[in-house]
């Protein structure tokens, strides 16, 4: 649920107009592999002169999941420009990404002393402290973000995700429908809203909102399986069939999803099926309980 936020750099022409298409080939966030071929070509000629290459380069391997190669490119412009500040962001990131808490913190913060004003540090910073579960500072760092810029909406996501760790439906629920009202076509604060419906147990208002979930992100596995498991909820198993399986289509190996399914296929005696998914999700969690239960429901065995 949680939101990174890339301060996309400006785009900057080469001093030449011959690389002028290269150039903006290496700032477009469409084709991240003509990216990185254009940033590559940049570097290739200009050397140290184009800092700005290895920030974009950097993003791109960064959102194909290569961070290590990200984190060079980061670590390259740093050393050309020890200023750079967008290096720092996006090095944080790919930091957090891996799992590498502390050593995101110490980017963001490294971020923070060149541009103290930039609620996106704030906000990036925070999702590093959730990664080390110290959620009360991620909780204030999100809201630190949020007094820079009010309308800042992955700050108020992510707060709504600390609000909804701790239980706190209606100000996890108020949150995300202020993400929701700056940003009316964004998937996740959607998502983020239906989740909170639905473990508050208010499945009918959840649905409307993975279905918007679902048509701003035709491919958001998670949406359909809440999606499904609200249909099941409120006695509409057959309904949330065709939700489960296209989750499942699109995240094959989703223990969440096979339990859903599997109670699903239990609900209209599809017991053969049934069986089988609780089993596989078993196989990927074997901590899934719901799983276990419904093999003991079945009398079958793991």
């Amino acid at each position: 649920m949680l939101k990174t936020q890339w301060v996309r750099l400006a785009l900057v022409m080469v001093p030449t107009a011959l690389l002028a298409g290269t150039s903006q080939d290496c700032a477009q966030d469409k084709n991240y592999d003509l990216r990185i071929r254009a940033c590559s070509d940049i570097i290739g000629r200009y050397g140290r002169a184009a800092t700005w290459a290895y920030v974009n380069r950097g993003i791109a391997y960064s959102e194909k999941g290569d961070q290590d190669r990200a984190i060079t490119d980061f670590t390259a412009a740093i050393w050309i420009n020890p200023r750079e500040v967008e290096a720092y962001n996006s090095r944080g990131l790919a930091h957090n990404l891996k799992g590498d808490c502390d050593l995101a913190i110490a980017d963001f913060n490294r971020a923070m002393q060149i541009s103290p004003g930039n609620p996106a540090h704030y906000n990036n910073r925070g999702i590093a402290y959730e990664c080390k579960q110290d959620y009360d500072q991620a909780f204030a760092d999100y809201n630190g973000a949020l007094a820079i810029n009010p309308r800042n909406a992955p700050s108020y996501v992510n707060r709504g995700s600390i609000y909804l760790r701790k239980g706190e439906y209606e100000q996890a629920i108020a949150d995300y429908s202020k993400s929701i009202e700056i940003r009316p076509n964004h998937a996740e604060s959607y998502y983020a809203r239906g989740t909170a419906y639905l473990q508050r147990g208010d499945y009918e208002r959840a649905i409307p909102d993975f279905n918007a979930a679902i048509e701003f992100d035709p491919a958001h596995p998670s949406a359909y399986n809440n999606r499904a498991w609200c249909y099941f909820k409120t006695g509409r198993a057959a309904q949330g069939l065709p939700d489960a399986e296209r989750s499942l289509q699109l995240r094959p190996h989703d223990a969440p999803t096979l339990g859903t399914r599997g109670q699903i296929f239990e609900t209209l005696g599809r017991t053969e099926e049934a069986v089988a998914d609780f089993r596989r999700a078993l196989a990927i969690d074997p901590n899934m309980r719901d799983s276990k239960e419904g093999l003991k429901r079945l009398g079958a065995s793991p």
